[in-house]
């Protein structure tokens, strides 16, 4: 006969964030897909048109590994949607600039992303929907704002497969 499990004292906090972020990023992967686009694609254009920035301070940004930031930018390139060129501050550097039709791109897709966003925060009590993403921005801007060091491996959520 095995032993029962421990009793929780907090429901899986880890397990609901894993599966909210999952869920979220099928549902703005299957919106943005529309205007041919993607959520990666979408964040990195997102942040170049913000300012100039370089590669690294983008993937950095949004949580991209170095080979990633590569391929994604190559993809942006073929697809007309941006281009490297040097900084105006630093002739080293190399920045991601959008093109218009890129600007275009991020322009419709921002309006995607508020739709998914509205219609998930819409299954929310109207009194509620504000508290829970400022709750959430204050855990992502603080206490979880960035990873501890970790000498293991620590496994990125699978894909569900089909």
């Amino acid at each position: 006969m095995s032993t029962p499990a421990p009793s929780r004292t907090v429901r899986d906090l880890t397990g609901m964030l894993a599966h909210a972020a999952h869920v979220m990023t099928t549902r703005l992967t299957a919106a943005l897909a529309e205007i041919g686009s993607s959520p990666r694609a979408h964040c990195v254009l997102y942040h170049a048109m913000e300012a100039e920035r370089t590669q690294i301070q983008i993937a950095e940004m949004t949580d991209l590994d170095k080979t990633t930031m590569v391929v994604t930018v190559d993809e942006l390139e073929r697809e007309g949607l941006a281009e490297r060129r040097p900084s105006t501050t630093d002739r080293r550097a190399r920045i991601i600039a959008v093109t218009p039709l890129g600007e275009e791109n991020v322009r419709r897709g921002q309006e995607i992303v508020d739709r998914v966003h509205a219609e998930v925060l819409g299954f929310l009590p109207e009194d509620q929907r504000q508290a829970f993403v400022d709750a959430l921005a204050r855990l992502v801007e603080g206490e979880l704002s960035k990873p501890v060091e970790c000498d293991r491996p620590v496994r990125r959520p699978r894909q569900s497969r089909k």
